[in-house]
């Protein structure tokens, strides 16, 4: 008897979980893809899907899938994950020597527009810590100025300072980071940002284990992403500054100044945690663009 489709993706689903550590929201997001895709099949192709239906499909089957998502109104950023979820589904039917058919591969979705990462000048960005350690509550406000150097001051991005130990702290000279698919790497810590982490542990009200967060709720809870998003909007709603005042901008403002300031293209590569050279390129054009508008305005002849 065919194994059914359904028991096959809870299959991947839990490989995915297991071996793969990914995170609720992928498998959700995953699962809903591959529920879609299935309900399809079982129309496109008439009947229940099954392993045997699976080896069969053709690229025009994937197309077709595609063509009716769009249909549905899905946008170019959905057709990508469902696109990278059904190429999963079949990465993983090939790992178990299930089936090794090539058809989802075959079949590309809408490229994503690229946006340029959105940072904050240098005095911006100084502007921001300062203010953050200006709230009435000492500890917390040495706890968001602790926070917001960190992520300028390193690069870190909100998940990756936010998964940071009591044990961590205070820190050396460098620190390892866990970043995405779980990969490592060491972030050279400059001596404010130690300190700052310093000031925020004297001033903490709890007692911490090694094990639990270092970053702590006014609750003594893990303080979560959410958090230090409202931060960043109530400090720029006190500054004056855009919608792009977010702790991310934190990181994209980091890797922007290094460059201005002559930092190599590579370094910062390695110091963000990108896996390929041209998401940091990214971080260029964002510079040549202010020099250009500066040459501009200075220029006589400019205007």
């Amino acid at each position: 008897m065919a194994r059914s489709a359904d028991a096959l993706k809870i299959a991947y689903l839990a490989y995915l979980a297991g071996e793969r550590r990914a995170s609720p929201h992928t498998l959700r997001a995953y699962g809903d893809d591959l529920d879609r895709f299935l309900a399809f099949l079982s129309v496109h192709c008439g009947g229940t899907p099954d392993l045997e239906m699976l080896a069969g499909l053709k690229p025009t089957d994937i197309r077709a899938f595609v063509a009716f998502r769009r249909g549905e109104g899905l946008g170019p950023q959905g057709l990508q994950r469902a696109g990278a979820a059904v190429r999963g589904f079949f990465r993983f039917l090939a790992r178990e020597g299930l089936t090794d058919n090539a058809a989802a591969h075959a079949v590309r979705t809408p490229r994503l527009p690229r946006h340029l990462p959105r940072p904050l000048s240098e005095d911006a960005a100084v502007r921001t810590i300062e203010e953050a350690g200006k709230r009435d509550v000492p500890w917390l406000a040495a706890r968001d100025t602790a926070l917001l150097t960190l992520l300028y001051g390193a690069g870190l991005r909100i998940s990756e300072a936010l998964s940071l130990k009591r044990g961590d702290a205070p820190l050396g000279e460098s620190l390892k980071v866990l970043g995405k698919g779980r990969k490592e790497r060491i972030v050279p810590i400059l001596p404010a940002v130690r300190q700052a982490i310093d000031a925020y542990l004297a001033g903490l009200p709890f007692a911490v284990a090694p094990s639990e967060a270092l970053f702590l709720s006014r609750h003594g809870k893990p303080m979560q992403a959410r958090e230090a998003q409202g931060l960043m909007q109530l400090l720029r709603s006190r500054l004056g500054l855009g919608e792009r005042a977010t702790p991310h901008a934190l990181r994209h403002s980091f890797a922007t100044h290094i460059l201005a300031h002559g930092g190599d293209l590579r370094v910062v590569q390695e110091l963000l945690g990108h896996a390929s050279l041209s998401t940091t390129q990214g971080y260029t054009a964002i510079d040549a663009g202010r020099m250009m508008e500066a040459y501009t305005k200075a220029h006589p002849h400019g205007g």
